[in-house]
């Protein structure tokens, strides 16, 4: 049993059906690729899986439970963190703060421990406080606290990002492009950041990814989508060498690029 299952999962909008029957099964600290091209449904695939959308057919399960019927925010305190294609920060927000937000599912103090701002509370916001400052100086943005999102550099906001999707203590971590308009030096510092998150927390981590050097570099385990359907699985070897890939998505440059 993984500690991800997907299970011939379908999402429809009207007559287009934007993940058809795919399934998946992540081992517990394994860094698994979902590649294709645009419009695959990789995205879809990623909203299902966090209930931002709801399946309508099929099964998701988090080590041996069934998640898909929950809400999002259950979803992410059942252990499943997400970052997205385009930045999502509070970009008017501190650097820390943005983190702290990201802690608001490990908070328990209620209404009135608010109004009269009980030791509770106190020590609830001493501890969010912590937590936030060791994940920023994980993320190698230590000393950068006080300073708006907004004002740091490109590869930099997807370091915060996350560390807000980290905040949540996730079991696996949904990185969706995570290079996505990085420059060389950037995309080479991810990936070794993406290995680091695996080695130094466990993380099981499920990665969207249109690079090709970064999913056959970090990869366990790829699988290919086109028009929503599962057309590969397998190691970075075999998808490397696949006629089907290499004429759905790869085309043969990019295939030579490889190495395939």
């Amino acid at each position: 049993m993984g500690i991800l299952e997907v299970h011939n999962v379908v999402k429809r909008f009207g007559g287009l059906v934007a993940v058809n029957n795919v399934s998946l099964d992540l081992k517990k600290g394994e860094i698994y690729s979902v590649i294709g091209p645009n419009g695959a449904g990789k995205t879809t695939l990623f909203n299902c899986i966090t209930c931002f959308y709801k399946a309508d057919e099929g099964e998701i399960l988090l080590e041996g439970e069934p998640i898909h019927f929950l809400t999002p925010d259950r979803v992410a305190q059942k252990g499943i963190a997400r970052t997205y294609q385009n930045i999502r920060l509070f970009s008017n927000m501190t650097v820390l703060e943005n983190i702290m937000v990201g802690r608001h599912i490990h908070t328990h103090y209620g209404y009135v421990d608010a109004l009269f701002r009980s030791r509770r509370k106190k020590k609830e916001e001493e501890k969010t406080l912590q937590k936030s400052l060791e994940l920023l100086e994980f993320v190698g943005l230590k000393g950068k606290g006080d300073l708006f999102a907004k004002n740091l550099p490109y590869g930099e906001q997807r370091r915060l990002e996350i560390a807000r999707a980290l905040a949540l203590e996730p079991k696996v971590l949904l990185l969706d492009e995570p290079t996505a308009g990085m420059n060389p030096r950037e995309t080479e510092e991810t990936m070794e950041f993406i290995e680091h998150l695996r080695s130094e927390l466990g993380l099981t981590i499920l990665l969207i990814e249109h690079d090709m050097k970064v999913v056959m570099g970090i990869s366990d385990r790829i699988t290919v989508m086109d028009f929503g359907k599962v057309i590969a699985e397998g190691v970075p070897e075999e998808i490397r060498s696949n006629p089907r890939v290499i004429e759905a998505y790869l085309g043969q440059g990019a295939a030579e690029e490889i190495g395939a």
